[in-house]
């Protein structure tokens, strides 16, 4: 079992996640954040961290949101693995909570 990073991450990247995570398994995207589902060690820390709710167990991942398993597992393959907690991107409360932004997502 892993959690996942969902659709609410986009445009907003919090790293309060990436702070309490004991082995380091969030990667970087230029907006959004994803978790290795092979070094995921299903532990929960990161999941009440997350100032929008964007992190699923994913056997709990919201209705419309299942493809974000796979685009975790895909991009944690090539994006760069982060440890420390950054800042949220400027106009991440703008952001937050606003439905339909998969289109938003960078590669």
């Amino acid at each position: 079992m892993t959690f996942v990073v969902g659709e609410d991450c986009i445009n907003c990247k919090h790293t309060d996640c990436v702070e309490v995570c004991p082995v380091d398994c969030f990667y970087e995207g230029p907006n959004f954040l994803v978790i290795h589902p092979d070094e995921c060690i299903d532990c929960a820390l990161c999941e009440p961290e997350c100032p929008v709710d964007a992190i699923f167990s994913e056997d709990e991942l919201p209705a419309g949101q299942e493809e974000f398993l796979r685009l975790n597992a895909d991009l944690a393959e090539v994006w760069p693995n982060i440890t420390e907690k950054k800042p949220a991107m400027d106009d991440a409360e703008e952001w937050a909570g606003k439905p339909n932004k998969i289109e938003l997502l960078e590669r």
